[in-house]
């Protein structure tokens, strides 16, 4: 069984074994407090990596147009297993890095958590590229970013604040807010960081 992150056949062995320790069983706490805040007003938000959806169909669930997307069949076929009639969602199976270009400057958000730190870190200039033709002008980047420990090997990748604000910023993304989150779940405590970036209206499409 192949253990390159760059495919499906990786990800849903971690399915079938039980290791899909990204998984928290329900929405992240940062991101249902967001959603019920209404500090973003409803948009069209895609989120790359969804795993089971369940942080989509949260924001689904207080107006938002959202997509879903992830490449493995297990958690395609848990998204479907879990639609929620009160939370629809547009369910898609892609890789991230072949989305079409009908999707560029297409949604208001971009949601993420747990795909950055799961992708090859070789990638990663290739997902803010991704995130930035995704977003129309003036769109949102909601980036939980983990993890912030400075652990070796991976996945989940080691990500740092910098190289996050350096990736964005270098891209027309103006910074928003940033937190540490006080809700992260026990495990992951001080290990997080909530990022809100703005895609300018000079940013390169």
């Amino acid at each position: 069984m192949s253990n390159d992150v760059n495919l499906p056949e990786k990800w849903e062995a971690d399915y079938a074994r039980g290791t899909d320790g990204w998984d928290l069983s329900g929405p992240t706490p940062a991101f249902k407090r967001i959603a019920a805040s209404g500090r973003f007003k409803p948009g069209r938000m895609i989120v790359p990596g969804a795993g089971r959806g369940y942080d989509a169909r949260e924001f689904s669930r207080h107006g938002f147009q959202v997509t879903a997307v992830d490449f493995t069949s297990h958690a395609i076929q848990e998204m479907q297993r879990l639609v929620d009639p009160a939370a629809p969602i547009e369910i898609l199976q892609s890789d991230i890095f072949a989305l079409a270009e009908s999707f560029n400057n297409s949604f208001d958000y971009a949601l993420e958590y747990t795909c950055f730190c799961a992708i090859d870190p070789k990638r990663r200039a290739d997902y803010a590229d991704l995130i930035t033709r995704l977003l129309k002008p003036n769109g949102i980047y909601i980036d939980l970013a983990f993890p912030l420990d400075g652990r070796a090997g991976g996945p989940p990748f080691a990500v740092t604040e910098a190289e996050v604000f350096n990736l964005f910023t270098a891209r027309g993304f103006e910074l928003i807010s940033r937190e540490k989150p006080a809700d992260s779940v026990s495990p992951r405590k001080n290990a997080e960081e909530l990022f809100v970036f703005q895609k300018t209206k000079t940013s390169e499409e």
